[in-house]
């Protein structure tokens, strides 16, 4: 076993695609394959599997996939700093529902990340995609909710992937609206205070399921919709035209300025936000540090409300 083919594997992991990777390697398919196959016949397990779709990781792949990071972050570790030769391009990629603090802590990470080369991914995306890239290793990371309503589904799909839920905080349920939003001086609202505001949330394509919205109390009917894709339009529409959103408060002033404020939900919910690794990887070091910062960032964000 060489720290090349250890390489390899991870390559292919992250490119799903036999071809890709043997580009982005600057090697030819047939060496590639080859490389994989010898390592396969030498530890004595399959490591993918080859389907309709592109190349999937094995249960016995995915276990193997953690080691093999462990190994190649090390290294890099010790050549970094021992030694003069270039650095190695670190990878690192974390899913997220569309919270401000899972951005302030990766702008963190990358500011204290001293390095000439690296490959980051801040992917905010859909419940059921969350769920998915860190059960198919695309990213370390999913940061996601749970409630009372939710919970039994998402850990049904969570245990089918060998993924576990880590608890950051429990809270409870605020609107974002405008500064400028007749509501925004209330110490707290009620639903029947929403109905004449439009009620924004995120899209959750073919997945749009009660149970993977991104907002609580989803199955409530409301007389004015609006479904975008981004935190962005999201925040343009809520300040354009008086809408509303649920979260759970913790806002950043730093992204997002003093335009949209949090205002509570006079509800009887509460909201578990954590985050989710894959149970047959053990973290690396960048994602033990970024989840510091998450902490981190959610504690200075949550004295702002």
């Amino acid at each position: 076993m060489t720290l090349q083919q250890l390489k390899y594997v991870i390559e292919v992991a992250r490119s799903r695609s036999i071809s890709k990777a043997a580009q982005n390697l600057f090697i030819s398919q047939p060496s590639l394959s080859n490389a994989l196959k010898e390592l396969e016949n030498e530890i004595g397990i399959m490591i993918f599997s080859r389907t309709n779709k592109g190349i999937i990781l094995t249960p016995e792949g995915e276990e193997f996939l953690g080691y093999a990071r462990q190994v190649v972050e090390q290294v890099a570790l010790l050549e970094n700093r021992y030694s003069n030769t270039q650095s190695v391009q670190q990878h690192f990629s974390v899913s997220a529902q569309h919270y401000a603090f899972a951005v302030s802590a990766f702008v963190r990470l990358l500011k204290e990340y001293k390095r000439d080369e690296y490959e980051f991914t801040l992917r905010e995306t859909k419940t059921y995609e969350i769920i998915e890239d860190v059960k198919n290793l695309r990213s370390e990371i999913g940061i996601l909710y749970v409630n009372d309503f939710n919970r039994n589904v998402i850990q049904k799909f969570l245990r089918e992937g060998n993924l576990i839920f880590h608890e950051l905080f429990e809270a409870k349920p605020h609107v974002f609206i405008s500064s400028g939003n007749p509501l925004a001086k209330q110490d707290y609202v009620t639903l029947t205070d929403l109905i004449p505001y439009p009620y924004l949330s995120f899209e959750q394509g073919d997945y749009n399921s009660f149970y993977f919205s991104e907002e609580i109390l989803s199955t409530i009917s409301r007389p004015k919709n609006i479904r975008v894709s981004d935190r962005a339009t999201l925040f343009n529409l809520l300040i354009g035209l008086n809408g509303y959103t649920i979260s759970t408060g913790v806002i950043s002033q730093k992204l997002n300025g003093k335009d949209i404020v949090a205002v509570p939900l006079r509800v009887d919910e509460r909201i578990t936000v954590g985050y989710i690794t894959h149970k047959n990887v053990t973290p690396s070091p960048l994602a033990n540090i970024y989840i510091d910062y998450l902490k981190e960032s959610i504690a200075e964000e949550q004295a702002q409300v």
